[in-house]
């Protein structure tokens, strides 16, 4: 019984993460390939699930998956290196878990889980913070 309930677990968490795409790192390193920052890899302009492509998924103005749509419920997931959620990549000041919600967890420049606290997971000196130009960044994923 406890194999049968290993095995379902197992196969729970693997098709939980084949179900969500990698989309890059968001950071400011423009000489990772991974980087949402460099037009040569994972930030290239006329890559399909790049974040930068506005015509793109992930791009587009008009998306309800992409990061750039100010009405957006679905846009990507931010992880840092430990597996700790981010909230979601979003121009959206609405959403709870926006990282543009200054009121919310993930937004506001207070809070030690946002990107946009200099002092906490938005530290420039963080090597998993997308504001360090050195740093990998944070993994972007999309539901799919």
């Amino acid at each position: 019984m406890k194999r049968f309930v290993i095995l379902i677990l197992i196969s729970q968490f693997i098709s939980s993460s084949l179900c969500a795409q990698n989309l890059g790192n968001y950071s400011a390193n423009p000489y990772a390939p991974n980087s949402t920052s460099n037009p040569y890899g994972a930030g290239s302009p006329y890559s399909s699930n790049s974040i930068n492509n506005p015509y793109g998924v992930y791009g587009s103005p008009y998306s309800n998956q992409s990061s750039h749509n100010p009405y957006a419920t679905n846009a990507p997931k931010l992880y840092d290196q430990n597996g700790n959620y981010h909230g979601r990549l979003s121009s959206n000041p609405y959403d709870p878990e926006s990282t543009s919600n200054p009121y919310g967890r993930y937004g506001s420049r207070y809070s030690t889980d946002s990107i946009n606290n200099p002092f906490g997971a938005g530290s420039p000196y963080s090597p998993s913070s997308p504001n360090n130009p050195f740093g990998q960044g944070m993994e972007l994923q999309a539901d799919e």
